[in-house]
């Protein structure tokens, strides 16, 4: 429960908004079948990711955020099977705005590894967009890079006459490499005024095999669990999302809510010291649209609770050392027997509760002035704790982090405006308030040694004054011109700012084993974190150019972009292996990054084989930490995709060609290693008739081997419990990373009713 004077913080920005609300009053309904919410009197300046292309990707993928994989400028963080993690012109996580059905869900866990896009399927989105260049600050604050916006599907209501409506959908897909099954189903019974629809999706895969020649220790004369050839470690998942939807509709209003429900009983992490073997969330979300002759109101309130844990997974309980003889076991069950090849489980555990609260304003002013006003209120509180286990840690529960808040509240404005026909601008300014604090901290041990002193850790943290209150201001002004009917320009710079998450400020433990189960990015490293962080603030130039044809059939943008960040939270080194993983401290420094996306598509003719067409994409960006003249960690090097498309009747065919080159600037306090350049081909078909769809196709068509260039280090096989483990023939150790998956064959059904 929040304390009155904590409360009455919270509510500042509230009453700010409240004060316009004597306008409601006046309010006329006008009755019309269906609510119409418009957003913006302008083009929505977003990359969409369209029907089609969802419905293609889906069957391909099981993780949301690989949708978004034909974006210019977005690129992903390796990571579990479902939950990788968008990057958007080489910032990432917590530093991008991510809303999923308008709420703003924050990872609880200190692997970041419940990512938000990860509690929708893909086949449960019906809506996903980016702004990769300035965003809107009605979007959000507390970010420095772009948004991501993803949204279920919408309410639907039977029409004027139609008495009842009733339609569903099933569908199921199958992956070749490793071994994946995918189910999904909807259903929607309505009226014209109330519709109820369920939908659901269950998804399961066994480790995938890397291409071509991906050398993993597979010792001999072992019993039980046993790599196969190619395969890599600790990527198996098994996950189920359910969301139940409730709408009302009222002449020009609308209620709405919104039931979610995951379960995933494990998905392991090849770039992690730990699994997770438990992660369950559920989470309520009431939203209210309203039209009115003075505008439109939009208000949402939601609630969502996260039971997170982790432990070793199968993979990682072994030493796979060349004498082992080990018992198999399944996944989430400790080892039988424990013996000297077996390492001993480390439970953790999270739990997470987050609250907020929205309300947004839309006036039409004038038929060329749109104002947006609107407030923000969210409370988190984390638990994060580690239970003793028969390894050593013991006797007592470590706890990583005590009772952590972190509360936002928000007041913005934002000012649409329509010039002329060719001209047109949008002005915002956000204010935030970022409250954090934490309880005391405890270690397992009072003892003096091998597990570090955590005694003195734990007292040094507990006597400091955690309490830190972040006054952040963001602004953007964008502009749109016309400039002829084939050239579109548009322009604009943007003040962001984002305050530090809590593990960021409160991770406390100096002892290697705390400090890399404290890792978010997945590149073998410890962290720990520092009370005094400041708040990063980031200032962003970025214009698109975007020449078409009147119908739009051809197309070329070019969008460069250029963003310095003061306070850019990176690290420090704590220990110094030249040639390994270390323990390292957050820090502000100074960064900036620079880059280009292009993006095209032209049609190529049509004859008796059908419609041809190209398209194709490409990105680059440059990140640099300006105080030690490194790269910035996980930095996506230039790559591109171009697609030879052909359409016949029902017939949707590609041919695409991913190139990457390879990755040289590199992030050296942290020993990143260099990648190599690659090169992939995928097919993708699909056929549609009638009320099915059938998709079907090939990545990797050549089974080539590459590595991810932000994939992280490879630790998902043995040796979790030491930071840097002795190697066995190379492996283990400090420098290898994760493989990307072999050639995978996919199919995918749907049918509608």
């Amino acid at each position: 429960m929040l304390s009155p004077v904590r409360s009455r913080h919270l509510l500042k920005p509230l009453a700010l908004l409240i004060a316009t609300l004597p306008l409601l009053a006046k309010a006329e309904d006008s009755q019309v079948s269906e609510v119409r919410i418009t957003a913006s009197k302008q083009e929505d300046a977003s990359a969409r990711v369209n029907q089609r292309e969802r419905d293609q990707l889906s069957a391909a993928t099981s993780d949301t955020a690989n949708l978004l994989r034909d974006i210019p400028g977005v690129s992903l963080y390796g990571a579990g099977g479902v939950s990788s993690l968008p990057a958007i012109h080489g910032l990432a996580d917590d530093r991008l705005r991510t809303k999923v059905d308008g709420m703003d869900m924050i990872a609880s866990c200190p692997n970041h590894m419940n990512s938000p896009l990860s509690y929708l399927d893909p086949t449960q989105v019906g809506n996903l967009k980016v702004y990769a260049g300035i965003s809107p600050v009605s979007l959000g604050g507390d970010s420095i890079g772009g948004v991501i916006v993803a949204d279920s599907r919408n309410p639907e209501f039977a029409a004027p006459g139609q008495g009842t409506l009733l339609k569903g959908e099933i569908g199921a897909r199958y992956r070749s490499n490793g071994n994946s099954q995918s189910v999904n189903a909807s259903a929607t019974l309505a009226t014209e005024s109330i519709s109820l629809t369920y939908s659901g999706a269950m998804t399961k895969a066994d480790n995938y095999k890397a291409g071509g020649d991906f050398k993993n220790y597979t010792a001999t004369g072992r019993q039980g669990h046993e790599l196969a050839r190619n395969e890599v470690g600790s990527t198996a998942y098994d996950a189920r999302n359910h969301l139940l939807t409730l709408a009302l509709r009222g002449g020009n209003h609308l209620f709405e809510a919104k039931l979610g429900y995951q379960d995933i009983p494990y998905e392991l992490y090849p770039n992690q010291r730990m699994d997770m073997l438990g992660n369950e969330q559920t989470r309520l979300n009431l939203r209210y649209l309203g039209q009115f002759d003075w505008g439109n109101l939009e208000a949402r309130l939601y609630h969502e609770r996260v039971n997170h844990y982790m432990d070793f997974g199968p993979d990682k309980r072994y030493w796979y050392g060349t004498s082992s003889n080990v018992v198999g076991q399944v996944y989430g069950q400790p080892c039988s027997p424990l013996s000297s090849t077996c390492a001993a489980g480390m439970p953790m555990y999270t739990e997470g509760k987050t609250s907020g609260l929205s309300v947004k304003g839309e006036f039409s002013l004038s038929p060329a002035d749109l104002l947006r006003i609107g407030t923000e209120l969210q409370a988190y509180r984390l638990d994060d704790w580690w239970p003793p286990s028969g390894g050593g840690m013991w006797p007592g529960t470590f706890w990583n982090i005590n009772n952590g808040q972190r509360d936002r509240s928000a007041v913005y404005g934002e000012w649409e405006r329509t010039l002329n026909p060719s001209w047109s601008t949008q002005l915002g300014l956000r204010y935030e308030q970022v409250h954090s604090n934490t309880g005391n901290v405890v270690g397992y041990s009072s003892a003096v040694g091998a597990m570090g002193n955590q005694v003195a850790d734990a007292a040094a943290f507990n006597a400091l004054n955690r309490d830190r209150k972040d006054q952040n201001w963001d602004m953007s002004a964008l502009a749109r011109h016309q400039h002829s009917e084939a050239l579109d320009v548009e322009f604009g710079y943007a003040h962001k700012t984002r305050s530090p998450n809590l593990y960021e400020r409160y991770t406390w433990s100096t002892w290697t084993m705390a400090a890399v189960m404290n890792n978010y990015v997945g590149d073998g490293n410890g962290y720990i974190g520092n009370p005094e962080l400041r708040p990063e603030q980031a200032d962003t130039l970025s214009a698109t150019l975007d020449w078409h044809g009147a119908d739009r059939e051809w197309q070329a943008s070019a969008t460069p972009f250029y963003t310095r960040v003061r306070d850019y939270i990176d690290v420090t080194r704590v220990t110094n292996n030249a040639t390994g993983y270390n323990a390292l401290r957050y820090s502000n420094q100074r960064a900036e990054l620079y880059g280009l996306d292009l993006a095209g598509k032209m049609p190529l003719g049509r004859n008796d084989l059908g419609r041809f067409g190209l398209k194709g994409s490409a990105s680059y960006v440059h990140g640099s930490n300006l105080d030690t003249g490194s790269g910035l960690y996980n930095q996506m090097p230039l790559n591109g995709r171009l697609s030879l498309t052909q359409a016949q009747g029902n017939w949707n065919n590609a041919l695409e060609v991913v190139g990457v080159s390879s990755k040289t600037r590199l992030s050296t306090v942290r020993n990143e290693v260099r990648t190599p350049g690659y090169g992939l081909v995928n097919l993708r078909s699909s056929y549609q008739w009638s009320s099915v769809r059938v998709d079907f196709g090939v990545e990797n068509l050549f089974d080539r081997s590459y590595l991810l260039p932000l994939g992280g280090a490879y630790t998902g096989q043995g040796r979790t419990m030491s930071i840097n483990p002795p190697g066995t023939d190379g492996m283990f150790g400090w420098g290898q990373l994760v493989p990307g998956m072999g050639r995978s064959i996919y199919l995918g059904v749907n049918l509608k009713f």
